[in-house]
């Protein structure tokens, strides 16, 4: 028996693939540092564990296909508070942001047509394309410019008649960066010239490291009808459990074809849903609190990281993610052997190997992606863990040549 061919094609996940060595070494009574996925060690907002604790329902029933329309009434009050008018109509509740670009992809794409994504990019928007069928297409940015975007020419060279549609990660997951006004009104106007769909991910808005204004690709006038928008609350309120994710557009035609695939699926999670509801309560105070304790450890972070001999990473400006670049010649073989072969005092650190988020695996890998979601005492554990093992990494690797 064989498996099908999209199978075959699906890549390992970057963030993921390394699990079983990490697994492995904890058996062996290694702790392993995590900054290989984007799990916040941050406590969930109290108003939302109080939801879990008076659930009061003789039924656990299925929602309505596109969410309860009290949880997609109250995102509408969300939005507005950046600026963003919609209805409840407009939103669609998915199962996580990871199913809201699955049906975007599915609703506005067919088998064969392009899309463009800036390079590095979030490892699964090329994985779900394979699923769906679509090709994914790239604009290269470089960790020697903070990944800046490209000028627009760029963009234009990868557009052909099978392109359909570009999409961005604002703030970006996995280089931190983030996109100018300006950046933002010539990606507008590529999409209004060619008539393409924008996807544009957003999951990261609270976590903006700059004075400069939050723009959603909401904001951008004349091409409403083009815009669909990706959403979700996992990291927002460090509910990543909850699998609850937001798919938005005034697109009418899209929202009822999004509706086909929100169907066949039956509905999105009821108890996540009664959470999500509830975390939109959530104190500033508490939002504060989380956006303070995120750049500190992003500036502690960058410090350490750039302090170690050949390591070089360009300071995030959103989200809680850096692309690093290692003084290795093989990043992903790097992160096998801290888990295999390598502990500092009962330790190591596992780190998402780079090239997997990069279109041609060729690429990035001499980089690493890290989220600092773990405290500052672990980071500096994290920090000086590395430094370590790249010192007997390369002091191994020099013996051998």
């Amino acid at each position: 028996m064989q498996i099908s061919q999209r199978a075959e094609n699906m890549p390992s996940s970057p963030i993921r693939k390394l699990a079983k060595y990490a697994d492995a070494a904890k058996r062996n009574g290694i702790h392993v540092y995590h900054l290989n996925i984007g799990q916040p060690d941050i406590k969930t907002p109290e108003c939302a564990l109080e939801a879990v604790k008076h659930i009061d329902r003789s039924i656990l029933e299925y929602s309505p296909s596109q969410g309860y329309k009290g949880l997609r009434t109250k995102m509408v009050s969300y939005y507005a508070n950046y600026g963003i008018d919609l209805s409840p109509d407009e939103i669609i509740i998915t199962t996580g942001g990871s199913e809201a670009v699955m049906f975007a992809y599915m609703a506005c794409l067919n088998p064969g047509d392009e899309i463009i994504v800036t390079d590095p990019s979030y490892a699964n928007y090329m994985a779900f394309a394979i699923s769906c069928g679509a090709v994914v297409k790239s604009v290269k940015t470089s960790i020697e410019d903070g990944f800046k975007l490209p000028p627009m020419e760029k963009f234009e060279e990868q557009i052909t008649e099978k392109t359909k549609a570009i999409l961005i990660c604002n703030p970006n997951n996995p280089t931190g960066y983030l996109y100018s006004k300006k950046e933002m009104l010539r990606l507008r106007d590529l999409v209004k010239k060619y008539n393409l769909y924008l996807f544009s991910d957003e999951v990261y808005r609270e976590f903006i490291y700059t004075k400069a204004p939050y723009i959603s690709a909401c904001h951008l006038e004349g091409i409403e009808e083009n815009v669909v928008l990706i959403d979700s609350v996992s990291k927002r309120y460090s509910e990543c459990g909850i699998r609850i994710g937001a798919l938005i557009t005034k697109n009418k035609a899209v929202r009822e074809a999004v509706m086909k695939f929100c169907q066949a699926r039956l509905s999105p999670p009821l108890i996540g849903q009664i959470i999500a509801e509830a975390s939109l309560s959530t104190p500033q105070e508490y939002m504060d609190e989380v956006y303070d304790e995120y750049l500190s450890r992003r500036n502690f972070l960058i410090n350490g990281l750039n302090k170690i001999p050949g390591v070089y990473s360009p300071t995030p400006m959103g989200a809680f993610y850096t692309m690093v670049q290692l003084p290795v010649d093989d990043a992903e073989k790097f992160c096998m052997w801290c888990l295999t072969d390598f502990s500092y005092e009962g330790q190591t650190v596992m780190m998402a190997p780079g090239s997997g988020f990069y279109t041609d695996p060729a690429e990035g890998r001499n980089q690493v992606r890290m989220a600092y979601v773990l405290n500052k005492e672990d980071l500096g554990k994290a920090l000086l863990v590395l430094a370590k093992a790249l010192e007997e990494y390369n002091r191994q690797s020099q013996a051998t040549d």
